[in-house]
């Protein structure tokens, strides 16, 4: 009987998975939209016939997209090549405000 519902489970998921969605429907069923992007794997949203979109689990985007390292701060400033540019500031005292 598990066996029965592993199946189900993939059927279903094959017939959703990839589902494309007219903008207006994916609005008006966003939530749904969402839980089938989670669960099933990425919806795409079309624009005037045309896909425009797709929305996908986050742990879908990082697989595919993997954060870049960061440069260490310095380094970053280093590389924006600012020579000559002066960054100081002045003293600063405050303003006068009137209660």
């Amino acid at each position: 009987m598990a066996k029965s519902a592993d199946v189900t489970k993939v059927l279903k998921a094959r017939r959703t998975a990839g589902r494309r969605w007219k903008l207006e429907d994916a609005k008006a069923r966003f939530s749904e939209m969402v839980r089938h992007a989670r669960e099933d794997g990425p919806q795409r949203v079309s624009v005037r016939g045309q896909d425009a979109v797709v929305v996908m689990s986050v742990e879908e985007f990082e697989r595919l997209a993997p954060a870049k390292p960061r440069a260490p701060f310095v380094e970053f400033m280093e590389s924006l090549h600012l020579d000559g540019l002066d960054l100081g500031r002045e003293a600063d005292d405050g303003r006068d405000v009137e209660l």
